[in-house]
Formats: structure tokens, sequence, C-alpha cells
């Protein structure tokens, strides 16, 4: 029954059990474990061809879950970078869904969901760390937390969010359009989102004395406070775990391999985040110090 929710053809049964079956006489004769069909051979489980990557994106979609209860929680509705976060989480967990279908059964067009959703996830990151980092977020004028030292710019926040939907737009219809998936131009530009993400918190963690951004537009370039450091730990840790991306090795006991253990990294990297966005909001530097 698992075998026909989860859409096995016989075809896709045979390969299946020819693979383990040629892997077993491999590992028989002393030899190393080879990839089929771009993959290495997992023990399916319900019908999911990679468990334990379902099992650990199921975790991080918890986990965004979990953040965004937290920010609903204790950021108050007037704080002008609650939407944003909120919609970070949605996008996140979104991404999440994908991914664990993905790894359930990797088909065409499940593949596509997931790494269009990653993408969107990593995209709408860079967006909301620019508008919080270069003050973009709409001032309120219904509370006392806001910022009418350093009024937003519409414009500017408009051309961002222009550039950022241009840019995802461009890149999905590219990797449509073309008549095979181009894998490597994929990862490149999700690279490329990630590494100016995780540029820009950099830039934010900074030492007092060499801050090059007002990190509160109440406060001078040297405010900084304790909490700050997390968003370095945060950058750290997320480059560690991409790093297990290039140390791809055949899957322990055919169940977890390099992919999987960045999954399961991910986690608990997302909860440390969102806690590092709730202290971020609730710094006293949001108040407007004139009122």
């Amino acid at each position: 029954m698992s075998l026909k929710l989860t859409r096995w053809s016989c075809a896709d049964d045979c390969k299946y059990i020819c693979m383990h079956e040629i892997t077993d006489r491999d590992i028989g004769h002393g030899k190393s474990v080879q990839q089929y069909y771009g993959k290495w051979p997992f023990w399916r489980f319900a019908g999911m061809q990679e468990p334990a990557s379902v099992a650990f994106s199921l975790l991080n979609l918890w986990a965004h879950a979990r953040g965004a209860a937290k920010l609903r929680e204790r950021v108050p509705t007037s704080h002008p970078m609650r939407p944003y976060y909120l919609t970070w989480s949605i996008v996140s967990i979104n991404a999440w869904i994908w991914s664990s279908v993905f790894h359930t059964r990797d088909l065409p067009w499940t593949e596509k969901l997931d790494y269009f959703s990653a993408a969107l996830a990593i995209m709408y990151a860079l967006y909301y760390t620019t508008t919080r980092l270069f003050h973009l977020y709409p001032a309120s004028h219904t509370s006392r937390l806001t910022l009418s030292t350093r009024p937003a710019s519409s414009a500017k926040r408009k051309v961002l969010a222009a550039a950022c939907t241009l840019a995802y737009i461009a890149h999905v219809s590219y990797l449509t359009l073309l008549p095979r998936f181009d894998y490597a131009y994929n990862m490149a530009f999700n690279l490329v989102l990630g590494l100016l993400h995780n540029a820009l918190w950099t830039v934010y963690s900074l030492p007092a004395f060499a801050s090059y951004i007002r990190r509160f537009p109440s406060q001078p370039n040297s405010y900084r406070p304790k909490f700050v450091t997390k968003a370095a730990v945060f950058v750290a840790l997320t480059t560690a775990a991409t790093a297990l991306e290039l140390f791809d090795f055949p899957p322990w006991g055919r169940i977890i391999d390099a992919h999987a253990l960045w999954h399961l990294s991910t986690a608990p990297i997302a909860l440390m985040w969102y806690d590092f966005l709730i202290d971020d909001s609730l710094d006293g530097s949001w108040r407007d110090r004139k009122t």
C-alpha cells in the first residue's frame, strides 16, 4: 500500500531491488558502494526513498513553526520587522514541506518544487536582511516602537522588492525552460544568495570599534548589545553545516548520508536564529527616544 501511495511503479521497484542486490554483491567482494542514477543506495521505509532526510526535513519544519510561534508570542505586533520575519517563517515551512516530499519520492516535479522553494526561502532571507540592516522597513504611526530619527524610504523598499522578485522569476524561468535542469547553476545561485546573506550579518556582528553600519537607527555605530554576537555564531555554524554537502560519502547503513546530516544540523541552527531575531527585535533602541 505504501508503495502505491508514493507512486512506485514496477520499473521503479525493479531498479530499487537490483540496486541493492548489486550493492550487496559489491560489499561482499570488498568493493566500494556506488551511486545509481546519481543517488546513493538507501533502504526505503514506508515508500520513502530517503527516510532519514524526510525525518530531518520535518524536524526543520517543526523548528520554523516553533520559531514562528515564539515570534508571534514575544515580538509586539507593532514592531516593523515582525511581518517580515513571520513571512520568512511561512516561506521556510513551505520549503521544508517540499524537501520532505522530494526525499520521499525523487520525481521531476518534486525535485523542482524542492529546489524552487529552497531558492525562495534563501531569496526572502536576503530580502528581509537587507530591509532590516539598511532600515528600509516602514515606520509605524500607531506605536512607540519605531524610528522617527530615520524614516524609511518607500521607494528604496519597492526597488528592493522588485529586484528580488525579478531575480527569482528569472531564476525559475531559466531552470524551467531549459531542456535539462542546470544543477551547477542552481547551486551557484543559491550559494551566492547565501553568501550575501551571511556577509551582511557578519558586518552586523563586527566589534564596536569596527562597526560600519548603524545597527539601530537611534544609536551610533558603536552601539553593540551582547546578543549581536549570536549573528556571528549563526554565520559560522551555517557555513560549517553547509560544508557537509562537500564531504559526500556512502550512507551509513544505507540510511544516513552527508545530505541527511546537513538537514539534521540546520534544525537547531534555525531555533537559535529565531532566538536572535527576537533578542534583536526587543532591544530597547527600537523605541523612539524622543517620546
